[in-house]
Formats: C-alpha cells, structure tokens, sequence
C-alpha cells in the first residue's frame, strides 16, 4: 500500500509543474467525544497538489485517534474563495479506522475550510461522530507550499 501511496505523489507531482505543493506533518484533531483517551497529534505526511484555484489533489498518512495508521486520497473541490481563504469540502477515502469497516478504505465527504498564505496555509476539516466508529473532531492541519 506505502509503495501504491508514493507511486501515486510522485505522478501527481509530475504532472503539475506549475502548481502549488503543499506538504503536511498530519494533524492536530479537537474531539467532540474529550473523555474518551484519544490521540489528538495525529503526526504522519500528506501532500496537497493544486489542480486550479478551486481543486486540488491530496493524498497522505497519520496516525489516527486510535493510535492506528491511516491513508487517504481525495480531492478538494473549494468553489468559494476570498483572499487567501477558501470554503468547500474534500471528496475521498481513509483506510485504517479499526471499528470502520474493520479498518478497510471507507468514502468520506468532509467540510473544510482553507488559509493560505504564500508559503504557509492551514486546512480546517469538520469530522462527524459515526456511531463509534469514527471519532467526531475539528482538524487542523499546517501545511508548507514548496513552490515560492
């Protein structure tokens, strides 16, 4: 699956010679369930590959609440902009949840919002709370764009 995961960023990246490239250490999730011991630093790598002003590519691994790993791959489609902050949602799949289909890859549709500076942006994702098999949160994720 790692090899599968690479293969996957090294294309994107390829193919967008002019696009932005963010790069991110994982996450920092706020739980909605705070008596529950879950892992809040959720540390890993991602990438973020803009497609056009609206869309862009993402795809990356953490350590999830359950101090398991997970991947993802998806799009974010981030139709309303003003300034450096965008609003919208990403589209894609997470693997690695140990009570979400047994940890198999599951669809997500998350809402985010986006501030991007120059070189530093921060996505804010909404989480809901499924059942107890996914950990309702307010995600935060710094990201570093290596394009100048």
């Amino acid at each position: 699956m790692k090899k599968n995961l690479l293969a996957l960023l090294i294309a994107c990246s390829a193919t967008s010679a002019f696009a932005d490239i963010w790069i991110n250490p994982g996450f920092y999730s706020h739980y909605t369930e705070r008596n529950k011991d879950l892992k809040s630093l959720n540390t890993g790598l991602g990438i973020e590959i803009s497609l056009t002003d609206n869309y862009s590519a993402t795809a990356g691994f953490f350590e999830n609440a359950d101090r398991t790993t997970s991947h993802y791959v998806g799009f974010y489609a981030m139709p309303f902009k003003i300034g450096g902050f965008k609003a919208g949602t990403v589209v894609g799949a997470f693997d690695g949840f140990p009570h979400m289909r047994n940890g198999k890859w599951f669809p997500a549709v998350v809402p985010t919002v986006a501030f991007e500076g120059r070189q530093v942006g921060l996505n804010v994702g909404f989480i809901p709370t499924v059942g107890d098999r996914i950990h309702g949160a307010m995600t935060f994720q710094l990201k570093y764009n290596l394009r100048p």
